[in-house]
């Protein structure tokens, strides 16, 4: 029987690589996408929820049914979102809503983008939300949970940004000397974590599973062989 899938932010980078991955992949018969804004493509397995994600009643439709893996590829910078709280209800409540979601409808995997650095500890406000959404989604009761945390993200953007432009090229041209406990900032392309999230959908073991720059390259060489 083939596999159901949803996905969070599917109109983001590395939301329209799973997009794409998702409904191109045999094993899933049916792929929901669920946001404010139409996802950008149709096709016969995608069905499409538009609703507010501040609202977890809502965003649980029962006329969706059962689901088996749910990515959630929800994520803004402090800077498009004009303030911290803003920020935070993007990063923290949206993503925590939809792990209950999530819970709601039965899903047995949940896979996260998140960021490298992230922890509820750090003195660093976005890191330190990453962290907290990480910790929360943890405590929802999900079997398996993967969190994909990546520095600069590459590929093409809807929106061009100058200072992003240059960072892009700055940190490109110094990854080769990323090295040891450094490879994790490595910048990393979009359709690399999507793939990596990908392969981890196959059988995942149960618990909370953390992956950085290293697995996820690891995990998109992998999906190539086979």
């Amino acid at each position: 029987m083939k596999q159901s899938a949803a996905i969070l932010g599917a109109t983001g980078l590395v939301g329209r690589a799973c997009r794409d991955l998702l409904l191109a992949d045999e094993r899933y018969g049916r792929v929901i996408a669920i946001g404010r804004r139409e996802p950008g493509r149709a096709d016969p397995k995608m069905v499409v929820c538009r609703v507010a994600l501040g609202n977890v009643d809502a965003l649980d439709d029962p006329m969706l049914g059962s689901v088996d893996d749910v990515f959630c590829c929800l994520g803004t910078t402090i800077g498009k979102a004009g303030s911290q709280e803003v920020f935070r209800r993007v990063d923290l409540d949206y993503v925590l809503n939809a792990a209950v979601f999530a819970k709601r409808r039965g899903a047995r995997h949940f896979l996260m983008v998140t960021a490298v650095g992230a922890s509820a500890r750090s003195r660093v406000f976005y890191s330190r939300v990453k962290g907290e959404a990480e910790d929360a989604v943890a405590k929802v009761g999900i079997e398996c949970v993967s969190i994909f945390r990546p520095s600069l993200i590459l590929g093409p953007r809807d929106e061009s940004r100058l200072k992003e432009r240059i960072s892009k090229s700055a940190a490109t041209a110094l990854s080769f000397a990323m090295v040891g406990s450094l490879t994790k900032y490595r910048p990393i392309e979009a359709t690399t974590i999507a793939r990596a999230m990908l392969a981890t959908a196959t059988g995942p073991a149960p618990g909370v599973k953390v992956y950085e720059f290293e697995q996820m390259m690891a995990l998109r060489s992998a999906a190539k062989e086979t």
